[in-house]
């Protein structure tokens, strides 16, 4: 057999949550696969990333007060536990924001303008004037210009469906402010993906046989010639690649100011986690991406990134003279109890609740892997059949193959397998081995339903077996001794061949086998061999039955929870007063009759103030970032009337003006003087 030499990702997580069980789903799929190719004595460099930049991550950092690097560095610090408690074994972990991921990022960009398929434009894209940048479609929101639901988001109306542009949306507004966004133009980098270039690249590359499954390829045909264009030929949208600053991500060369859109720089990730991967393994990375050389490159992906991984991936790695993927494998979404998973409704599974907890994370790989095949089908989790599966299959019939043929071996022939196992054994073993072809090439295919279905059948024929020849009856006659040794050791040898079988999905559970039968580490060769006269260890059990009540305390819906809403205006309301507090305030309507700067003073008005005395009060009012002084005059506002005098060094303050603001003034900034009501005079009380 030839040796494969793989290189294997995931889609890179968003580094802005944790993971969630869709996450969870993927890797296991992927790394199931992975074990399955190094079990055949394949090489393989399976490696992730946390995809680090954008304006979500940027726009979520500052509200948690935080550096864009130490918000994502929190995130990555919570990945180790998800990944070795479901035992994903990647090679490496690594971030799009590293070093690494940098420079290939430039290198390909360069490369790309080099090769003349890198050009600029100018766009009209909606700015918020009071955030101070250009604004992505999810952070705009108005009226649907369709249907005119309210509060819809800048892309696409989760009322009727409709998609459109920004611009069309009826009374948008900014999700971040609250400010009406104003159209403001901006030069912008663009990949000619229109070219026929890449037009003529794609159409090959995407045809090429095994590289794309069937329905991602009739996709992508609906791609490369929309309804009704036919006569018109085959067109591609160009591809947008910057965003304008303030921006986290990695800057364009020779272009100050832009960044390079996350989705540029994101999968150029996959090559930057290798490249790390490579640096600290001792491996040539350029040699191992040779575009001519062995190496298969493979991506397993969920559905909704289809269009990025199958048209812009391939084109900006040919174009930039890098190896393009081998395969894209893509799955489709996971459900729980037939409803897409939704936090409100408490439908989804958290990985490390399931984890805490204590459940095995062995069955949940067995249960997904049950579920997965090779096409781009959702997949549901029913908490019903997720206990019957575990427990019929792998307790019922997998489990207790072992249990009750080891206890026999151990007390009757110390341990040791009989050399001879008989006709009848023989023939079973031969039986298990004869599902070699098709359980390997349904592994190979991602159609681990079907793999599985193959091995509980080989299992049933084993139970079969034992319950023909009822050890447990010949252990209670001396003369049946050696046919005891016999049935029992043969039961053995078809437990190490199902284990075989099973260890791309179940590799803890195979360890623990591993152990008990005192053998190194399994591969698929083993299925050639016998152990013959070997000796094995003391039996002790293997796997667990789901515990259904640790199962329901994961899918209960968390107890509600009295919702956790910010501060009014950024601050806490202050401690409780009584009326006779609130009294001790005199409140009066004012007039200002004059207002003009204070000399030496950046902040001040010195504002003359008629409250219905004799003589207008002079009151120092910090509002100068909020109001040119020629506007104030004639208006009417509050003051705190009975404050004391205060003596400030360019003269008294005899009272304060009353002004609304946020409790956070440089992430909302903004000042309001109160006024009141058309009708009131100076001089009257506010009670």
């Amino acid at each position: 057999m030839t040796t494969r030499q793989l290189f294997v990702t995931t889609a890179l997580p968003y580094a802005n949550a944790p993971f969630h069980i869709g996450h969870m789903m993927e890797y296991i799929q992927a790394d199931i696969w992975v074990r399955f190719q190094r079990m055949q004595g394949h090489t393989v460099h399976f490696v992730g990333a946390d995809d680090a930049h954008g304006a979500p991550i940027m726009i979520a950092a500052e509200k948690a007060g935080k550096t864009p690097q130490a918000f994502v560095a929190e995130i990555a610090a919570g990945r180790k536990q998800y990944l070795d408690g479901f035992h994903i074994a990647f090679d490496h972990w690594h971030s799009t924001d590293a070093p690494e991921n940098h420079a290939l990022a430039k290198d390909v960009y360069l490369a790309l303008r080099r090769n003349g398929l890198i050009f600029t434009r100018e766009i009209e894209q909606f700015f918020d004037p009071v955030k101070g940048m250009f604004l992505p479609d999810r952070y705009i929101k108005g009226e649907c210009p369709r249907c005119g639901a309210k509060d819809q988001y800048g892309d696409s109306c989760e009322v009727c469906g409709a998609v459109y542009a920004p611009t069309e949306l009826k009374n948008p507004y900014s999700t971040l402010t609250g400010a009406t966004p104003v159209l403001k133009s901006s030069e912008h980098h663009f990949f000619q993906l229109s070219s026929q270039r890449c037009i003529d690249f794609l159409q090959a590359w995407t045809t090429t046989p095994g590289r794309l499954q069937p329905e991602v390829l009739n996709k992508i045909r609906e791609w490369f010639a929309p309804e009704g264009s036919e006569a018109e030929g085959t067109r591609l949208a160009d591809w947008d690649i910057s965003r304008d600053a303030p921006y986290f991500g990695i800057q364009i060369p020779d272009a100050p100011g832009k960044y390079f859109y996350v989705w540029l720089d994101a999968p150029i990730g996959y090559l930057a986690a290798l490249k790390a991967h490579c640096d600290k393994a001792g491996v040539d990375f350029d040699r191992l991406l040779d575009p001519d050389g062995p190496t298969e490159q493979v991506h397993f992906i969920g559905k909704d990134i289809t269009y990025f991984h199958t048209l812009f991936w391939p084109a900006m790695l040919h174009f930039s003279g890098r190896k393009t993927p081998d395969h894209i494998f893509v799955h489709g979404f996971i459900t729980v109890s037939g409803e897409k998973m939704s936090k409100s409704r408490g439908t989804g599974i958290s990985p490390l609740k399931y984890l805490e907890l204590g459940l095995d994370p062995e069955w949940l790989r067995y249960y997904l892997a049950a579920k997965l095949n090779g096409r781009v089908e959702d997949i549901d989790f029913n908490p019903d059949d997720f206990v019957a599966r575990v427990n019929a299959d792998l307790v019922g019939k997998y489990i207790n193959i072992a249990s009750r043929a080891a206890g026999f071996i151990a007390k009757r022939f110390d341990g040791r397998l009989s050399g001879d196992l008989g006709v009848e054994g023989r023939t079973l073993l031969d039986h298990l081995r004869a599902g070699r072809d098709g359980i390997v090439q349904a592994y190979e295919d991602r159609e681990y339903g079907r793999a599985l279905r193959e091995v509980m059948l080989l299992a049933d024929r084993v139970n079969e077996f034992v319950d023909r020849h009822k050890p447990w009856e010949l252990a209670k006659h001396a003369e049946q001794s050696a046919v005891l040794h016999d049935v029992c050791s043969t039961c053995i040898e078809a437990f190490r061949l199902l284990t075989v079988y099973l260890k791309p999905v179940l590799p803890a559970l195979a360890a623990k086998v591993e152990a008990f039968l005192q053998v190194p580490p399994l591969r698929l060769d083993d299925l050639d061999r016998d152990l013959g006269a070997h000796t094995i260890g003391r039996y002790q059990h293997l796997l667990q039955r789901v515990d259904e009540k640790r199962l329901d305390a994961l899918l209960a819906p968390a107890e509600a929870a009295p919702i956790e809403l910010p501060p009014p205006g950024g601050e806490a309301i202050a401690e409780t007063i009584g009326l006779d507090d609130f009294a001790k305030l005199d409140l009066r309507i004012a007039r200002i009759v004059s207002a003009e700067r204070v000399e030496g003073s950046t902040k001040l008005l010195k504002l003359m103030l008629d409250v219905g005395e004799a003589q207008p009060r002079q009151v120092f009012s910090g509002i100068q970032s909020a109001y040119a002084p020629e506007d104030l005059v004639g208006r009417l506002t509050v003051m705190v009337a009975n404050l004391a005098t205060r003596k400030m060094k360019f003269g008294l303050s005899q009272g304060m003006v009353l002004a609304a603001s946020h409790g956070d003034e440089k992430a909302h900034p903004g000042l309001y003087l109160l006024e009141p009501h058309e009708g009131a005079t100076p001089g009257l009380r506010v009670r």
